[in-house]
């Protein structure tokens, strides 16, 4: 037992500790959202990056709509002296709860996927417990990746390629929000490079390799990895940047994938989602303002990741037809790049600060949403009260 009264440690869009009775209501809320289960398919599923962001609302709507079984992947930090444990290790704990209250066959693995270790790991349990794998959804986020041939260290960087990056940006250090600029020197070839092979397609590439090599693709087997284009206001930092770099190799990697070892045994897309508020995006600079304006524009028609996994497991199970572009890419996004849309958030982008005055409820939307993450701010949670902080990872 380790009671412990937290508050929470923030630095602009950066909190260092979590609530775990926060990060638990977080997921349960997001459980209630999710319409009750749709069909009794019940495929195999292997997800790799279950504990945030999109990887989480796959994994929720997965056990809460369709009683997926399979394997959820996150690498998550324990507690210390100094610190809680992650938001995600707390996610994880309370989605391990909700599958077993749901009768949902679903192990968590609490490991580095990158490794060769961690697949070794991952695929002797599948194979054991599961047999073969119907689904892989690939939505892992890192800041670096160590190569597991070569033992090379690659450490992703946000920033532009071709010539420097200025723009606008949303800026909370002071606990309001007010606009800033923000301004960054253009990567390099070898920036590009290391980004790409931390975010792009060579670790979804290896992955599926393991899997045909132990025999584990069943008949029809389908492969998903999430990926991002946006809008054409924040293009220069992202689709135009090193990261989007890193999103073209990921989807170049489909098409690998289809012509190699996939041929006649299954199928690989790339799935572009729409904007969300997630822990890897907040870092991105300018990505915060536009998606303040975004939601101003949009309101309560803003796709939560839950609605949006919704569309892509209907897709996936062949429940509703795919809706896919010229390059095959599953498309969840049209949402967002609707012309109406984008004409309403670039009529806000074209006077940041007159954008930001009437975009002050979009503005604490969207740090109420960052707060959330690590389990902070949520209604029925009593922040005043210690709260059991030593939660053991679900065994799998």
């Amino acid at each position: 037992m380790s009671l412990r009264h937290i508050d929470p440690k923030q630095r602009g869009f950066l909190i260092v500790n979590s609530h775990p009775a926060g990060a638990a209501a977080a997921v349960s809320r997001m459980w209630d959202r999710i319409p009750p289960r749709a069909d009794g398919s019940a495929p195999v599923v292997l997800l790799l990056g279950h504990s945030a962001g999109y990887g989480l609302a796959a994994l929720l709507t997965g056990l809460r709509r369709h009683g997926i079984r399979g394997v959820g992947v996150a690498y998550e930090g324990a507690e210390t002296e100094r610190r809680t444990a992650s938001a995600g290790w707390y996610r994880t704990a309370e989605a391990a709860r909700l599958a077993a209250e749901a009768g949902c066959d679903f192990a968590f693995v609490n490991t580095d996927a990158f490794s060769a270790k961690g697949k070794d790991e991952v695929l002797a349990l599948v194979e054991r417990r599961f047999g073969k794998v119907d689904h892989l959804i690939y939505s892992l986020a890192a800041p670096r990746r160590t190569d597991p041939e070569t033992g090379t260290v690659h450490h992703s960087v946000i920033k532009p390629l071709g010539a420097p990056y200025e723009a606008p940006a949303l800026d909370f250090s002071d606990g309001r929000p007010k606009v800033t600029s923000v301004r960054l020197e253009a990567g390099t070839e070898d920036e590009k490079h290391a980004t790409e092979q931390v975010m792009g397609g060579g670790d979804w590439r290896l992955w599926v390799q393991a899997l045909a090599e132990r025999g584990l693709l069943a008949a029809g087997f389908s492969t998903v990895a999430l990926t991002y284009i946006g809008s054409e206001l924040t293009s220069p930092i992202y689709r135009q940047g090193t990261i989007g770099a890193a999103k073209e190799h990921l989807e170049g990697t489909a098409g690998q994938l289809n012509a190699g070892v996939l041929a006649g045994r299954g199928r690989a897309r790339a799935v572009v989602t729409g904007a969300a508020v997630t822990q890897a995006s907040s870092a991105i600079p300018s990505i915060a303002l536009y998606t303040t304006f975004l939601r101003t524009v949009l309101g309560e028609d803003f796709r939560t990741t839950d609605q949006q996994a919704a569309e892509l497991w209907d897709q996936l199970l062949g429940n509703t037809p795919l809706v896919t572009d010229a390059e095959g890419r599953v498309r969840l996004d049209g949402w967002e790049l609707d012309a109406r849309v984008q004409d309403q958030v670039r009529a806000l982008w074209a006077d940041p600060q007159a954008g930001l005055d009437r975009s002050a409820a979009g503005a604490e939307w969207f740090m109420g949403q960052i707060r959330e993450l690590y389990g902070w701010g949520l209604d029925g949670v009593d922040y005043d009260r210690a709260v059991e902080t030593s939660i053991a990872w679900p065994e799998a």
